[in-house]
């Protein structure tokens, strides 16, 4: 590896990250900018979606190429994160072109964080706008982990959620990264363990090389899902839910240096989805909003083979389950106004 290697989302040249939370708001926004426009697509795989302009980088879409990201808490309200983001890159010129008029394409995701303990009571003026524009001046090639951006009000069943990111080095210079902010209805650990699900994926350590169980726990496969009291009453699920069920929603983004169209784009972020699926137990169910944004930016030819595509989406893949499990297993121990699980490090 590189000196340089930061096993984070800005190992691919030309990306850079920002990220704004609030403890006492206990929300936050993550926005991925990049020094040109880069080609993106994206994948929607949850029941209880939010997002804005995913139709536009859509297969149908004429659009072929975006500006920035944004995974935001807030739940709707954090929608407006990417009106600030907007705002922002217009302000310097940034934009796709029609006639003399420039408009930042800027794909967006929100998760579910309102009933953390936060003090959501902010009128008629909600905050995300602003994070959003605040964000983009904060963004860097540095990018943090655990309790910071999207993840900081983020929860599994278990274990408080949070951002996560890592990297992966191919062969000819091509390299695949991620960025997740970790919220789901299920959990990322096996059992009442401290093992991750994400275990055979890891590298060097990142998220503390507990590998798999020895022994595999007789409940490993017992449902945790928020707002239940046991695995037992996630199996005798009652008819009328509790309301903090609604709390979830994994957001991510795979970039590469690869040179991809969209649909190429498209299947890379379609392929990276199992990553989620190797760290999230269950995933994709109908309380949860799971999207995946693939950028590419375009800086290596991929050639007439799609062997090697399949490569990138495999190793997306990998590399999302990574970034899932390092986010988790960083997240600090909450603030006292936390009406949350503990973290990982306060458990384990």
């Amino acid at each position: 590896m590189p000196d340089s290697f930061k096993n984070a989302i800005t190992d691919i040249p030309g990306l850079k990250v920002g990220n704004v939370h609030d403890a006492t708001l206990c929300s936050g926004v993550t926005v991925l900018l990049s020094e040109r426009p880069f080609v993106a697509a994206v994948d929607v795989r949850g029941g209880a979606t939010g997002t804005r302009e995913t139709d536009s980088i859509g297969l149908s879409g004429t659009v072929e190429e975006a500006h920035g990201i944004v995974l935001s808490g807030g739940s709707a309200f954090g929608l407006a994160a990417a009106s600030g983001v907007q705002a922002w890159l217009a302000a310097r010129g940034v934009g796709f072109a029609v006639g003399t008029a420039r408009v930042p394409i800027v794909p967006s995701a929100i998760l579910f964080d309102l009933l953390n303990g936060g003090d959501k009571a902010w009128g008629a003026t909600p905050p995300y706008e602003a994070m959003g524009r605040d964000a983009c001046e904060a963004a860097s090639v540095h990018c943090d982990i655990g309790s910071v951006g999207a993840g900081f009000g983020a929860t599994t069943a278990n274990v408080r959620g949070g951002l996560g990111t890592a990297s992966f080095f191919l062969a000819g210079g091509l390299r695949v990264a991620a960025l997740v902010a970790v919220n789901p209805l299920g959990v990322v650990t096996v059992g009442d363990s401290p093992h991750f699900w994400a275990a055979p994926f890891e590298r060097d350590g990142e998220f503390g090389g507990q590998g798999l169980p020895q022994t595999w726990p007789k409940d490993a496969l017992d449902l945790r899902l928020k707002g239940t009291e046991s695995s037992a009453a996630a199996q005798n699920m009652p008819q009328n839910m509790p309301q903090n069920m609604q709390q979830n929603t994994t957001i991510a983004i795979v970039a590469t240096n690869a040179k991809l169209n969209k649909r190429e784009a498209y299947r890379l972020a379609v392929m990276a989805q199992t990553g989620l699926a190797r760290a999230i137990y269950p995933v994709h169910t109908p309380h949860d909003g799971d999207v995946v944004f693939a950028v590419a930016t375009g800086d290596i030819g991929l050639g007439e083979s799609t062997g090697q595509l399949a490569a990138l989406g495999a190793y997306a893949a990998n590399t999302l389950a990574r970034a899932v499990a390092r986010g988790v297993y960083a997240a600090a121990c909450p603030p006292a106004r936390w009406r949350g699980p503990p973290a990982y490090r306060c458990v384990f």
